[in-house]
């Protein structure tokens, strides 16, 4: 089973590379290479769940001369969700571009899916590095296909914000090397102490991280990138390639920089968290298009995972830490589950009408039904109400806060969960505004079952069976 973990990573670099050389069999090979990664990438999530941490040393060469792949609790879970969410997103992409489109999109978007695996999965910060920027590359030159000038400006501006994060956090890993001599997590951890070195190492890479990642206020690339970007490419900078820089804050900040972090670190984080969870929602309720509605959303539900770290330095170790460690984690999975959800319908709906003005909606419900049920779903789920998966988190992360007696946290959750009621309505009352359709009746699988399964899961299968992830996360993530 470890052999899994090489080929979720390789696979679709293997798929990128027929699709390139076979452009006539683009979309077959491009669906058949999501069906295997994605078949690899839950078989590693299986074995971790049934085995405990796993690891493999490619080419025989251990730490710290090799590259080594691991995949423990905390790393099958987002592999696990990245994989399914792509595998939608495939399969959407598959009845949205047409043919000559889908030439460029298939050998992009693998390249992306290679290097969101790898960085779920590379256990040295020169590697992480590696896919991180492989990742924004990728992420940019699908999000300017579209042609436009809105879009090729916006993506121009999130190449060179996400080089400029990826240099920042470079230049940690550089200081890091100098200092101690070795990259790999577990070493590193080993030998990092407290002192400038460890503290100037942290600022630059956890900087990088957060501009790539949005957190308020280095969010301007990201709605207008979102917004202008083909609708499975915004699923995908919506629901994976923000979470993959988020996750790589969330490792490093428990794995490597645990010695050297201070309850002030965690209250910054927080505070800009807080930030964002007013500023993205205010700004999606007042957003006129569907998809800028989604992208200032992203900024807000961002927000609700940096507000977990004041939160976490505050609790003792333990069960109620492990339980908001494993509620952090139900959040930003639940959220690309419905973000992507919420995307792909809002393509369906631009698709159709020719636009994605809200105000234009009218008739939405009638000629759309299914993509106005998906954007209902994964609203639940924005939202944080029961069953979902953001429910259970928030309820989590809320509890804790009253318990810390850090009211204010609370205080801030509640406001951005009332904006985000306020923006999930609007879209809906409009869409079910009794009016003529100025449409036709759109009945299409390809497109409706992603976005539709998406906002399921986010709704129902993380809130009813969420207990599985604390199994998972025993593996290695606890503790």
């Amino acid at each position: 089973m470890i052999d899994a973990l090489p080929l979720s990573v390789t696979l679709p670099l293997l798929g990128a590379l027929a699709v390139t050389v076979s452009p006539a069999h683009a979309r077959g090979l491009g669906l058949l290479t999501a069906v295997l990664t994605t078949a690899s990438g839950l078989a590693v999530t299986s074995a971790v769940w049934s085995d405990g941490v796993l690891r493999a040393d490619l080419g025989g060469w251990g730490a710290p001369l090799g590259i080594a792949l691991e995949a423990d609790g905390l790393s099958a879970a987002f592999l696990a969700m990245a994989n399914a969410v792509a595998l939608a997103i495939s399969v959407y992409a598959g009845g949205y571009f047409k043919q000559e489109t889908a030439l460029h999109f298939w050998p992009l978007w693998l390249l992306l899916w290679s290097a969101l695996n790898g960085l779920f999965l590379a256990t040295d910060l020169f590697n992480l590095y590696v896919t991180l920027e492989l990742l924004g590359l990728s992420a940019a030159a699908l999000g300017a296909r579209t042609g436009t000038r809105e879009a090729v400006a916006a993506n121009l501006r999130y190449l060179l914000v996400g080089l400029l994060g990826s240099m920042s956090y470079l230049l940690g890993v550089a200081l890091v090397y100098a200092a101690y001599g070795v990259l790999d997590i577990g070493l590193v951890a080993e030998a990092i102490e407290p002192g400038p070195v460890a503290w100037t190492a942290m600022t630059l890479m956890f900087g990088g991280l957060i501009l790539k990642v949005a957190l308020f206020p280095m969010h301007f690339w990201l709605p207008p990138a979102h917004a202008n970007a083909p609708a499975p490419v915004s699923a995908a900078l919506s629901a994976l390639v923000c979470k993959a820089a988020f996750y790589l804050v969330l490792r490093l900040w428990l794995d490597v920089f645990a010695p050297v972090l201070n309850e002030a670190a965690a209250n910054l984080l927080g505070v800009l968290g807080a930030a964002a969870v007013v500023w993205g929602s205010w700004r999606a309720l007042r957003a006129e298009r569907l998809k800028l509605l989604a992208a200032y959303s992203t900024v807000a539900q961002v927000g609700y995972l940096f507000i977990a770290f004041p939160l976490l330095v505050a609790t003792p170790p333990g069960l109620a830490r492990d339980n908001l460690l494993a509620a952090v984690v139900l959040l930003a999975l639940t959220h690309g589950f419905a973000k992507a959800g919420f995307f792909l319908a809002a393509g369906m709906v631009q698709k159709t009408a020719g636009h994605d003005r809200i105000d234009d909606l009218g008739g939405a419900a009638q000629a759309l039904p299914a993509a106005t049920f998906a954007i209902g779903l994964a609203g639940v789920s924005l939202i944080g109400l029961p069953p979902s998966g953001t429910f259970l988190a928030k309820w989590m992360m809320l509890e804790q806060a009253m318990i810390l007696g850090h009211w204010w946290w609370l205080v801030v959750m509640m406001i951005g969960t009332l904006l985000a009621a306020a923006y999930i309505f609007r879209v809906l009352s409009r869409a079910f505004n009794r009016e003529p359709a100025p449409y036709r009746f759109v009945n299409d699988a390809r497109t409706e079952l992603p976005a539709l399964l998406l906002g399921m899961i986010a709704t129902f299968g993380f809130g009813i069976a969420a207990q599985p992830l604390w199994v998972l996360l025993e593996q290695g993530a606890f503790g």
